[in-house]
């Protein structure tokens, strides 16, 4: 006797928000010369200021204090902070920072922090919420979901350590957190474990070189491991 096994599958068309994100994937990738850049930060002093924090009473996540890394990186990297518009490189000194969310029904926004440059840690950490809770009520403006300069996206809380993320074009440039992980290190004679996070970095090479955008990767490590309010 032949026993006849049906198989359930599911479809789903790619139409309305999925649709456009799904466009908008594949547009970046078409249009750009995306290039990767991978490194790891030591989160030793970034975390230290995690808990000074918590012990004064003013809660910080580790997205508030890489967000505050990046950018104070970007104003020493002017190059990588800005938009490929046509055939030209729009270049700025304001860092309108765009914070990549995930959102129910497998959906993604990466709306812009306006000025996040001219904000205290306080006053990015109220801004990365409000945005998170507009984005969740579907209250995003235009200018805030096309305007940034250079994104970041988090997946610090998953199991992942390193990724490629896609750039929210026409930025130049977006930023990958991967998750934080306990790695030996040699200290002289010692071996000591050390707290790292992975950092993915992808750049349209038609905007800036690999040299310039591996400067930029260094010296925000660099930021992480020196990290101070």
């Amino acid at each position: 006797m032949t026993v006849q096994t049906v198989t359930e599958s599911t479809v789903v068309p790619l139409r309305g928000a999925r649709g456009m994100i799904a466009d908008k994937m594949s547009a970046s990738l078409r249009d750009a010369a995306q290039l990767t850049h991978h490194a790891r930060a030591d989160m030793m002093a970034l975390l230290a200021t995690k808990a000074q924090f918590k012990g004064e009473g003013n809660s910080l996540s580790v997205e508030d204090l890489l967000m505050e890394a990046t950018i104070r990186t970007l104003k020493n990297h002017p190059d990588i902070n800005g938009r490929v518009e046509g055939r030209e490189v729009h270049l700025t000194n304001a860092v309108d920072l765009g914070v990549a969310i995930a959102l129910p029904g497998n959906l993604l926004a990466a709306p812009a922090i306006f000025g996040a440059d001219r904000m205290s840690l306080p006053e990015l950490r109220a801004a990365r919420r409000d945005l998170v809770q507009r984005a969740n009520t579907n209250k995003l403006t235009v200018p805030e979901m096309t305007g940034g300069t250079f994104t970041i996206s988090n997946l610090g809380l998953s199991r992942v350590e390193q990724f490629t993320p896609i750039i929210n074009t026409p930025q130049i440039a977006i930023l990958g957190i991967g998750r934080t992980v306990d790695t030996p290190v040699r200290d002289g004679e010692n071996v000591v474990w050390k707290p790292y996070a992975g950092l993915s970095l992808t750049f349209d090479h038609r905007a800036i070189d690999g040299a310039p955008a591996a400067a930029f990767l260094t010296d925000l490590c660099t930021t992480i491991e020196e990290f101070v309010p």
